[in-house]
């Protein structure tokens, strides 16, 4: 079954680090740009990161950049998500997502994982 699986949300305090994972399950995400984004509860989905498929650029949205850093690993299947400094606004469950226009458009979504930052 195609799927993208986040892994490493939990609980921070104020100025913590943690370190997201995206895994992709039966497909290969090589041909894939990937980004995260996150969402609090009665908001819209906010895009914060995106990296092109060779990893050779990214974009940040403005409240993350500077603080957080997206990568990728092509040979296994994970996309990654570092996130420093963090502060009790960046509360929110954390997605991935996978989009590719090659041959046709595919897109796929992970199931989200919750981050908690204390103050």
């Amino acid at each position: 079954q195609v799927q993208l699986v986040e892994l490493g949300g939990g609980l921070v305090q104020q100025g913590g680090s943690l370190n997201l994972s995206c895994v992709a399950s039966e497909f290969g995400i090589g041909l894939y740009t990937m980004r995260w984004y996150r969402q609090i509860p009665g908001e819209e989905r906010e895009w914060i990161a995106v990296i092109t498929p060779d990893g050779e650029r990214s974009e940040y949205s403005g409240s993350v950049k500077g603080r957080f850093t997206i990568s990728r690993d092509n040979t296994k299947n994970t996309a990654y998500l570092q996130m420093t400094n963090l502060k009790p606004e960046d509360t929110a469950v954390y997605y991935c997502n996978a989009r590719t226009t090659a041959n046709r458009v595919r897109e796929y979504w992970g199931w989200g994982t919750q981050v908690t930052v204390s103050s």
